[in-house]
């Protein structure tokens, strides 16, 4: 279970341990981030599971999609660097580490 280091919109970093297998927008509405709203429960149509990630060392992102791509074009605070659906990414161990911030996604 990686330990994953989440920064929320009021600038507050916390370290939480998530489970793999799941996606990383579940595992942060998990752990209590109520930023994420994730309003299409995960489908990938709405952008509001939208974090900007670090990219990790030992694990690379999945490629995104053009779907995930087309929403985050719309987003307030898209980089095109650090933006991704959380919805998106499977968290597997090899994510150890990784640096996720919280976006506002009102």
């Amino acid at each position: 279970m990686p330990i994953i280091n989440v920064t929320n919109s009021s600038g507050e970093t916390r370290s939480v341990q998530v489970s793999t297998g799941i996606s990383l927008m579940e595992a942060l509405r998990d752990n209590g981030f109520e930023e994420i709203l994730a309003l299409c429960g995960g489908c990938c149509s709405c952008a509001t599971c939208h974090v900007h990630i670090a990219a990790p060392a030992k694990q690379p992102l999945p490629v995104m999609e053009e779907d995930e791509l087309m929403l985050l074009e719309l987003a307030d605070n898209y980089d095109a660097d650090l933006s991704r659906l959380s919805c998106q990414i499977e968290l597997v161990d090899e994510y150890e580490g990784l640096e996720i911030t919280l976006v506002d996604n009102d």
